[in-house]
């Protein structure tokens, strides 16, 4: 590692207490997908007192935003996330389920690191830059509504990351390694039928019902399931039935569906026959609706180029590293659910992958897997969502995972929460910010990379890319 990049990380060591403060704020706000108001003003006011030039409300979203630092290219994007999850309140530190506030939200997904990492990422380049004075600009992006909003998606609309020469972040798990493979597409509309309301005994023939209407939709859709890929899914959830009078026609009723696929043009196009089947059970139980998009984001395009850059940073650099004590707390934090798992993309995908990492496991003794997993460079999928994808379409990216969580920790649960507000949490974004800086550092100082990473790109993303985001939508939250 040369001087010049130790020196940009020993920035980052220096500005450790800075970045757990933000993420341990970020942690109690706890806000929800593009309500995030106090987390974004935190980051915001951050990034100007380091010295970056911050513009609010990104692409026209409220709580996304734009940090930059340096000048000329390449134009290096660090993609941060804030937003948190809703009935998953939970004190720090805990093994027991023991809610912050009754009902309240909760850090499910680490957004609260993973934003707070991509913020140390952040300042590791700016610090090399700044030291060296060479050509390169950072940019810090602000990406709120993850979970339900998309916000990268519409930056993608709007044409935010063709200008990157590439795009690095980085997503709390419980595994470390190099993040690689596709996953599903995916689109949600809300469908808000209205009829009429009548008495369903004494004048039924006056009523419309919009419960008939949703429920025909869903028939619909079940038909059409025979006739859709193998490699797309169709979810739907009843977000309003109507009321809760069996004897009145029910004059309104809302059906949320969500529409994924390993392609996103394969996507967009089974949406519209979703549509058209809400259109026909509005014909057939004369009543209207009312079509409210909601988001859409494409599949992820690996970078092979950029994921060899990462996984050399990870290895100079390692692994966190864990006391007893917080080993302790993950083994008997492990005992509230099935941790049996072997984790990682490689293990998924890979049968010798898998046995090399179960040695991992078993050499290390503890729920926390304190080892890098192998770097896999063939095709992958999981099937999960992430509006990450839409970067990848516009420019080079590539992201790592971070332990932050014990093996096998279940996505969006309390001891998620647990985690990310405790040293374990800490250490996994501090970690991840080195990281992405000394990979960032890389391309700074190697031109040959960016050439490299580029050419995959073009040859990966030949067909082009398909927006799932409409001209005219605009972020919303389902009713």
């Amino acid at each position: 590692m040369t001087a010049e990049k130790q020196s940009a990380l020993q920035t980052i060591e220096e500005k450790r207490d800075l970045v757990i403060e933000i993420a341990d704020k970020v942690w109690e706000f706890a806000e929800l997908s593009l309500q995030e108001f106090k987390s974004a003003k935190t980051y915001c006011d951050a990034l100007e007192a380091e010295g970056f030039e911050v513009e609010r409300g990104t692409a026209g979203i409220e709580t996304a935003f734009t940090a930059s630092y340096g000048h000329g290219r390449p134009y290096i994007g660090v993609l941060a996330e804030y937003d948190a999850l809703s009935g998953l309140s939970q004190e720090a530190g805990l093994t027991e389920r023991k809610e912050r506030c009754a009902g309240g939200n909760g850090h499910g997904c680490g957004h609260n690191l993973l934003g707070a990492g991509a913020f140390a990422a952040a300042l590791g380049i700016k610090a090399y830059l700044e030291q060296n004075d060479i050509s390169g600009t950072v940019l810090f992006y602000g990406c709120p509504g993850e979970e339900g909003g998309a916000a990268k998606a519409f930056m993608a609309r709007d044409g935010v990351w063709k200008k990157l020469d590439v795009a690095l972040t980085w997503h709390p798990e419980d595994v470390n390694e190099v993040a690689t493979g596709s996953s599903n597409s995916c689109i949600q509309v809300q469908y808000k039928f209205t009829g009429t309301a009548s008495h369903a005994a004494g004048a039924p023939e006056m009523g419309r019902s919009a419960l008939d209407a949703v429920e025909l939709m869903n028939i619909g859709v079940q038909f059409l399931r025979e006739h859709m890929s193998d490699t797309a899914r169709i979810h739907y959830a009843i977000t309003d039935a109507g009321g809760c009078s069996p004897n009145v026609v029910q004059p309104r009723a809302s059906v949320l569906y969500m529409v994924r696929s390993n392609h996103v043009a394969e996507a967009v196009e089974l949406q519209k026959r979703v549509d058209k089947i809400a259109e026909g059970a509005a014909l057939m139980t004369e009543t209207t609706y009312e079509r409210k998009f909601i988001d859409g984001l494409a599949d992820t395009v690996s970078n092979f180029a950029l994921e060899r850059v990462l996984y050399r940073n990870f290895q100079e650099l390692g692994v966190p590293e864990y006391t007893e004590e917080e080993n302790a707390f993950a083994d008997t934090l492990a005992d509230t659910y099935d941790h049996s798992a072997v984790p990682g993309v490689a293990a998924e995908n890979d049968e010798d992958a898998r046995e090399e990492v179960e040695k991992m496991q078993k050499a290390y003794g503890h729920a926390m897997n304190g080892f890098l997993a192998p770097l896999y460079q063939k095709d992958a999928f999981q099937a999960g969502s992430t509006d990450v994808g839409d970067v990848s379409w516009l420019t080079p990216t590539a992201q790592i995972h971070v332990a932050a969580w014990p093996n096998g920790c279940p996505g969006h649960s309390w001891q998620n929460v647990s985690c990310d507000g405790s040293e374990i949490g800490h250490k996994a974004a501090v970690h991840a910010g080195k990281v992405l800086a000394a990979a960032a550092i890389d391309i700074l100082e190697d031109t040959s990379i960016l050439d490299e990473a580029r050419a995959e790109f073009e040859k990966r993303t030949k067909s082009g890319y398909v927006c799932p985001i409409p001209a005219d939508a605009v972020p919303v939250i389902p009713d």
